[in-house]
């Protein structure tokens, strides 16, 4: 497979996961009181580990022939 259909596909992929990822934050974190003591922890973590499950596909996505 080429690097360009690689990236191609790891494009959409990655968009699909981050629309659900953000679908899925915002419905949890409406759930959180609305406190800023509450919601600062909660959107920290999640603003900060949505490449955790992507590196797999970055990593594909940048691999050479």
């Amino acid at each position: 497979m080429s690097a360009r259909v690689r990236k191609l596909i790891g494009l959409f992929a990655i968009l699909g996961f981050l629309a659900l990822y953000v679908v899925a934050a915002v419905f949890v974190g409406e759930r959180i009181p609305e406190r800023w003591w509450a919601q600062l922890p909660y959107y920290a973590v999640v603003g900060f580990c949505w490449w955790l499950p992507l590196a797999p596909l970055f990593r594909w996505m940048s691999r050479g022939r």
